[in-house]
């Protein structure tokens, strides 16, 4: 089976400053995949070069067989439909209400009544979890996680195949961001998508990603399962996964 994304060998730069040098990964179609590391290891910028917001130096990345270092600009505007993204503070547009944020992409590439988007967008907000009146609020009106429901909600507004999170249980406590993994579990299995997550959050690599790579020293240093990467001898590896924190959601040294 081809990959959903292709990533080989990619070098991304920003002046003198090397961020990858010689990335190469893959995600399957249907596996929550995860890209962990530690603060400055590009993970976010990855992420940003699988949907085109930049550009890598060098290397080669492909989204559902579309090459993009050659795809053309129509071919460019069909992809970015078929995936939804969540960033990391949300991004919703303070000025709008939750309705007004899910619709944004409905009225920019659909034709459909205003009608039938309204009752889209009902069903997108309740499927992340939140109630009918939240549709008619806005951003400041909402709570961290409302605000990460709520977003979500519009990533998933074009019912996309393909879905990025970046950083979703960051500024959530320990039970809202448990609560948060299971809906994009939940989600996963229902909608049948592939969700790429960059994380730093142990709780869940652990319990819903099925793949990840480790991004350090500019390069993959071990991708797989959780079982397969811990094997593995590299220091960066081993402090993440055993040190105190590592250690205390495992179960080791007790």
């Amino acid at each position: 089976m081809n990959p959903i994304i292709k990533v080989t060998d990619v070098v991304t730069r920003f002046g003198d400053n090397v961020i990858h040098d010689g990335v190469s990964l893959s995600v399957q179609k249907g596996e929550i995949y995860g890209l962990l590391g530690g603060s400055g290891s590009g993970k976010s910028t990855l992420m940003k070069e699988m949907i085109m917001l930049l550009q890598p130096a060098s290397g080669e990345i492909s989204v559902f067989d579309y090459d993009l270092n050659k795809i053309s600009r129509m071919e460019a505007a069909s992809l970015r439909r078929r995936w939804g993204v969540l960033f990391q503070q949300g991004a919703l547009y303070s000025s709008l209400t939750v309705m007004e944020n899910v619709a944004i992409r409905l009225k920019e590439y659909t034709k459909l009544p205003a009608e039938l988007i309204r009752e889209i967008v009902y069903m997108k907000i309740n499927m992340v979890g939140l109630p009918d009146h939240a549709a008619d609020l806005y951003p400041s009106e909402l709570s961290g996680g409302m605000v990460k429901r709520a977003s979500l909600a519009r990533a998933l507004a074009m019912d996309p195949r393909l879905l990025f999170l970046d950083e979703p249980t960051s500024g959530l406590d320990p039970v809202g961001a448990e609560e948060f993994d299971d809906l994009i579990l939940e989600l996963r299995d229902m909608l049948g998508l592939t969700v790429v997550m960059v994380t730093h959050d142990l709780d869940s690599i652990w319990t819903i990603v099925d793949r990840f790579a480790v991004l350090g020293d500019k390069k993959v240093i071990a991708e797989g399962t959780l079982n397969e990467v811990m094997q593995q001898p590299h220091p960066i590896i081993q402090q993440f996964f055993k040190g105190e924190r590592g250690r205390l959601r495992s179960g080791y040294g007790k």
